[in-house]
């Protein structure tokens, strides 16, 4: 699997599904993403629970847009 780049400019939707994918398949431990990617723990469970809910597709959409399409 290809990760993406240390220093995203932009996180499309692919390249967070590829990070959550790499941390759930072993590929990298979680503290090993947070760390490469500068991210925080809220930051990545926030796209692991968008994924588990709504799919890669759901990482294109807003909070805002999601919370509306769940009422």
């Amino acid at each position: 699997m290809d990760l993406p780049p240390r220093k995203i400019q932009r996180w499309l939707p692919r390249r967070k599904w590829q990070v959550v994918t790499a941390v759930r398949s072993g590929l990298m431990t979680l503290d090993e993403a947070c760390e490469r990617y500068q991210l925080s723990l809220d930051e990545f469970r926030g796209w692991e629970r968008t994924v588990d809910a709504h799919g890669v597709e759901g990482l294109r959409l807003s909070q805002s847009q999601m919370h509306k399409n769940t009422r």
